[in-house]
């Protein structure tokens, strides 16, 4: 208990220093329209609560689509080559080389194939989502003590046992890594689909903000998503921390 006080106690010690740095850069001679005070982008969030407020459930909408689709798919393709060896030779490069393209290239296609509802968002987050979590999975259990495995083939365990008690067990760990990391980058996928097109989220408040030189509603969206995120973050290391509790810290 005490660590976890300290860990808050050291991030509110952060944000108000950075706060404090903020007020302090807009005490020069930098245009409002550049960088609005504390003071006016919290009257924004304020006097726009209600819009911000619909917009931030359409983001969180897709952002935790997207993450259930993106961890599930991740954690299917990495159990899928450790069963199958020569299925990793096959899609191991085909999930390097949905890493290795820009995710502001695609953008546009997943808007043109799935149009400008919430599926190209949720599409995008899966992609941005899917790649920590599966090569974290599949490394855990690729990398598990081969003296476990050939004790369970001693005593005549299945391949299925074995995956089930010795591999998964032990990538548990590495797999929170990955859906630590998964956490952190959802909303990134989610965002950069509603710039690239849409009219409802989060992106789309801070691109009319933006064309209209209303920095401070920019800025409320924009803290809105690092909340939002952080929040994110914080809930499944928390509910990793519970499930996983006999892992080293």
């Amino acid at each position: 208990m005490s660590s976890k006080i300290t860990t808050s106690a050291r991030g509110l010690i952060i944000f108000i220093g950075l706060l404090l740095l903020w007020w302090l850069a807009t005490l020069s001679d930098i245009p409002a329209f550049l960088l609005p005070s504390p003071a006016a982008v919290a009257r924004a969030l304020w006097n726009g609560r209600a819009f911000l407020a619909y917009h931030s459930l359409i983001t969180a909408s897709e952002v935790l689509i997207g993450l259930v689709l993106g961890v599930m798919l991740g954690s299917l393709l990495a159990v899928g080559m450790i069963i199958f060896p020569r299925l990793q030779r096959w899609l191991m490069p085909l999930v390097l080389t949905s890493q290795a393209i820009p995710v502001f290239a695609l953008a546009p296609l997943l808007v043109l194939w799935f149009g400008f509802g919430i599926s190209a968002k949720v599409a995008m987050a899966v992609l941005v989502i899917f790649f920590p979590v599966t090569s974290s999975f599949f490394d855990g259990m690729r990398r598990v003590n081969q003296d476990y495995l050939d004790l369970a083939r001693t005593m005549g365990a299945s391949r299925w046992s074995q995956l089930r008690h010795i591999r998964l067990m032990a990538a548990l760990p590495a797999f929170g890594s990955g859906l630590r990391m998964a956490a952190a980058v959802a909303p990134i996928g989610a965002i950069i689909g509603e710039w690239v097109g849409s009219a409802e989220g989060l992106g789309y408040v801070m691109l009319n903000a933006n064309a209209r030189m209303q920095t401070d509603q920019c800025f409320a969206a924009l803290f809105i998503l690092v909340l939002m995120t952080v929040l994110l973050w914080a809930t499944v290391d928390a509910l990793l921390h519970r499930l996983i509790n006999w892992a080293p810290e």
